[in-house]
């Protein structure tokens, strides 16, 4: 680890606009007055000319980025690996501390975007194949009667097209919907790879997390990537609980008493939150005692199931600190 040089210079604090290629980088004083900026190359090392160039002025207070899931994630990696203080650039100020992405958990993150994109294609292809099959030719389409997508992709795997013949529509139809079979199981081979790997980076990362009731590998994966390596920089479990957005917010009006969630947050992850609390909902007493409990108090489905998710978001960040060595 490169350790920065003493300086008998001021404290100063860095900021860098980050793009695909090239980073701008802005050197201020602890009182706001800009000093120096230069643009360096996005490349380990680009990363080594900016963090020596940046450290000639003074001693380094913190550096704030700005895309720090995206452009700027590789110099984020980099400063932290150095010991620089790293912040996450919000409304001008920096004040969030950026997700730590060098461990498992980025590994579990790059295979869940993976995961997600072949989920998507193979719902399209699925898609595609039933609309095709069902503008075929008669005398094709009635050859096609299974009622599942699956069937359907089983049933135009086994049919041959004559390459010869493609001007006939339904020779055509026979070689487009044997693709989109074919494409569809090709795309089931790869989730089922990932989900393989998922499940074991899963289970390494977060055992207490998956022996909870009605949280699968995959929902359990989206609380990780959510929280990140470094969880302790969510100071409580109401920030994760934001985070996720199962805050509660008063919209009270006139007689009307009621809370609803905060909108913003992570959306998969407050999607994950609401898939949990529907397998809770159908297998776990406690859960469903809850529901009627609160229900037979006057409370709609809908409000106790956010009160359910505010429970859970609790839950989940409590066990993570324990699976993460926080707590």
């Amino acid at each position: 680890m490169k350790a920065l040089p003493v300086s008998t210079h001021e404290t100063i604090i860095a900021g860098v606009d980050a793009h695909k290629d090239t980073h701008h980088v802005t050197i201020l004083t602890r009182t706001g007055e800009k000093i120096a900026d230069r643009q360096f190359n996005a490349t380990t090392s680009g990363y080594n000319k900016l963090l020596d160039w940046v450290v000639g002025f003074g001693a380094v207070d913190k550096i704030g980025l700005e895309s720090t899931g995206s452009y700027a994630a590789g110099l984020s990696r980099f400063l932290v690996d150095h010991e620089v203080d790293v912040r996450k650039t919000l409304a001008g100020e920096a004040t969030a501390v950026p997700k730590v992405s060098t461990e498992i958990i980025e590994s579990i993150r790059e295979l869940t975007v993976v995961r997600a994109s072949a989920v998507k294609a193979r719902t399209v292809a699925l898609v595609q194949l039933q609309d095709v099959a069902i503008t075929a030719p008669a005398s094709l389409r009635e050859r096609l009667d299974a009622r599942s997508g699956k069937g359907l992709a089983r049933q135009c795997a086994k049919l041959r097209a004559d390459g010869d013949r493609l001007d006939d529509p339904e020779q055509a139809a026979k070689l487009c919907l044997h693709g989109l079979a074919h494409r569809v199981r090709d795309l089931d081979t790869e989730i089922a790879t990932l989900d393989g790997h998922l499940d074991k980076l899963v289970t390494i990362v977060a055992p207490t997390l998956l022996s909870r009731v009605g949280i699968s590998t995959r929902h359990a994966a989206q609380f990780v990537i959510t929280a990140g390596e470094n969880i302790d920089r969510l100071t409580s479990e109401a920030a994760f609980a934001r985070l996720c957005g199962t805050v509660p917010i008063p919209v009270s009006s006139g007689k009307s008493h009621r809370m609803r969630l905060h909108r913003g947050g992570d959306r998969q992850a407050n999607r994950a939150l609401h898939m949990v609390t529907v397998c809770r909902l159908r297998y776990d007493e406690r859960t469903i005692a809850y529901m009627e409990r609160r229900q037979s108090e006057g409370l709609s489905k809908k409000d106790a199931m956010r009160g359910l998710k505010r429970f859970i978001a609790r839950e989940v960040f409590n066990d993570l600190k324990v699976d993460l060595g926080i707590a």
